[in-house]
């Protein structure tokens, strides 16, 4: 792997897509200060670093992992590719299943420091997220990649760190979960249904497939109405600080994002692409406002 500098193998992580995996750990952690949860001392604040790490780690091996998925089953091809690297032999297989493997240890060290210094239950929570992170290709090819994906970074990341943080479990945390994990469906959802085609040449089968281009984007411009109105809707029953409604500044690149795939009946396929990258920079946005309200909301 030496031929390769540190910036290529960074790429190969596809580190456009960390905010989809670090901002859920960001918005619990917010949420936990902001309602007292976090007990006194630095550890909260380690487990919250540590936490950030694994994610990210887990997420860059499963990147990797599934873009060596998408090679082998030809997914990714000289006429229809996501990332070029393999297809025109940048990189060779064997490096990115080594890369991929050496990411897979690296997160799960980091998750058996947490689970050895916090409790029995992160055992549970990132067992299950390193195998749902594993099998992520196989659910993909098989249109159950969009709840995995939800599961992964909207369900039990918010768990954990929830857990990791206060040593108990905070179900009440799970409020995050909706608005958090749908944009991040949005995601996977707008690169599948832009790459209908190319999947379906590889025998694949996603969920965008499915249902349909048409129905994809209508599908695409509904998962950028639900966080915002969720958030609403957990204000006004009390399960989140008022504050929490400085999110709502993140509408203005969710109706652009929408924009965008109305577009489909004039503009066809191509209508959705690049929203796969416009929603992770939505979910930057969203989640740190919304962190951000709630950290403030201690102050009131």
């Amino acid at each position: 792997m030496s031929k390769h500098s540190v910036k290529d193998w960074f790429v190969v992580t596809r580190y456009w897509s960390f905010p989809v995996s670090t901002m859920p750990v960001l918005a619990t952690f917010a949420y936990m200060f902001s309602k007292g949860f976090l007990p006194g001392g630095f550890m909260p604040y380690l487990f919250f670093v540590l936490c950030l790490l694994g994610v990210v780690l887990l997420h860059s091996a499963g990147n990797v992992l599934s873009d060596w998925f998408d090679y082998r089953s030809g997914v990714d091809n000289e006429n229809a590719f996501a990332v070029p690297n393999l297809v025109f032999h940048h990189f060779e297989p064997q490096e990115y299943l080594r890369f991929s493997i050496i990411l897979f240890v690296a997160g799960c060290v980091v998750g058996i420091v947490i689970a050895l210094l916090s409790g029995p239950a992160l055992w549970i929570i990132g067992g299950v997220g390193v195998l749902l992170t594993a099998l992520y290709s196989f659910f993909k090819y098989h249109a159950l990649g969009d709840a995995d994906i939800f599961i992964i970074f909207g369900i039990l990341p918010v768990l954990g760190t929830a857990y990791a943080v206060s040593g108990q479990m905070h179900w009440d945390a799970l409020v995050l979960s909706l608005p958090i994990g749908i944009i991040t469906v949005s995601v996977l959802h707008a690169n599948n249904t832009y790459d209908t085609e190319s999947d379906r040449a590889a025998g694949i089968k996603t969920f965008a497939m499915l249902i349909g281009g048409k129905t994809s984007s209508i599908l695409y411009a509904i998962y950028m109405v639900i966080p915002f109105v969720s958030i609403a809707a957990a204000v006004s029953l009390s399960k989140l600080h008022p504050l929490s409604l400085i999110c709502l500044a993140a509408a203005i690149p969710a109706w652009k994002n929408m924009q965008r795939a109305f577009k489909y009946d004039s503009l066809g396929i191509e209508a959705m692409k690049g929203l796969d990258q416009a929603s992770a920079k939505l979910q930057l946005l969203f989640s740190v406002l919304l962190s951000a309200g709630l950290f403030l909301s201690v102050l009131l």
